[in-house]
């Protein structure tokens, strides 16, 4: 999928968001979602999502809620850093099929490092266990100010 083209509503993100698919959920509020990634790079990989704004990529989303969601990264991040003590936090974000992006929804990656810990591919891992990534998303949420 190109950089230009329509927002799908039944995206993945779009059902996690309107509860029609599980996520092991960390922190919502009124305009952000961050939840565990399902297929993690590492232990605690973290996904921040806006749940209002129809943008499938950073190019097409309006000032006030990137900055809104990028608030929430950052808390996020903060909240990360605090319950899992990794060495180190990746934040990346991906635009269009050529670079990276799977899913069509706006959204940002927050990623623990560990030293000499290898990090997997970008959606080339097995899926997480549930349990696992509900005990990881209770202890972020415990850290969220």
């Amino acid at each position: 999928m190109s950089l230009l083209g329509e927002y799908d509503p039944d995206n993945i993100f779009a059902k996690i968001t309107r509860g029609d698919l599980p996520a092991a959920r960390i922190f919502e509020d009124h305009d952000t979602l961050a939840f565990m990634d399902a297929f993690p790079q590492s232990r605690g990989h973290a996904l921040v999502i806006h749940k209002r704004a129809h943008a499938r990529n950073l190019l097409e989303i309006e000032p006030e809620p990137l900055q809104a969601l990028i608030l929430s990264v950052q808390r996020v991040t903060r909240a990360m850093v605090a319950a899992l003590k990794p060495d180190g936090v990746v934040v990346t974000q991906f635009n269009g099929r050529p670079a990276g992006q799977t899913v069509f929804h706006l959204h940002f990656h927050v990623v623990p490092r560990w030293e000499g810990v290898p990090l997997g591919r970008h959606a080339g891992g097995g899926a997480a266990d549930p349990a696992e990534l509900a005990e990881l998303a209770r202890q972020i949420a415990a850290e969220i100010s």
